[in-house]
């Protein structure tokens, strides 16, 4: 048995590792089987669409939440402010269609095959 398993091992070992579908396979189900052991133990009493599945905001109630949400312009406001006229130059560029934005992303990239391409 056991020199039937390291022929099995020996069979696709490489200069930089061993590949062998039928060991990852094992190690993928063993994986799965620890997961789910691990998840069996956790809180049978949960319902779904209950008062368990709200947030929690550390034992205070949820009200407005447009009073609760701590704007990105607060925390990041040095930073805005140091480069507003970047903001304001993508903001003039920025239209909302995906389209424009394959656009922009096919032109770069065919630049830079240009550039790559000349050195």
């Amino acid at each position: 048995m056991m020199e039937q398993i390291s022929q099995l091992v020996e069979t696709l070992k490489t200069g930089t590792g061993l590949w062998n579908p039928l060991i990852w396979i094992v190690a993928i189900v063993i994986a799965f089987l620890i997961v789910y052991i691990i998840r069996s133990f956790g809180n049978k009493g949960y319902k779904k669409g209950t008062e368990q599945t709200k947030a929690f905001l550390s034992g205070n109630p949820e009200y407005d939440k447009e009073k609760m949400h701590v704007k990105s312009s607060n925390i990041y406001w040095g930073f805005l402010e140091s480069l507003k006229w970047v903001y304001v130059a993508l903001d003039k560029m920025h239209t909302g269609n995906v389209s424009d934005y394959v656009l922009w992303f096919v032109v770069i990239m065919g630049v830079f095959f240009i550039i790559m391409g000349v050195l």
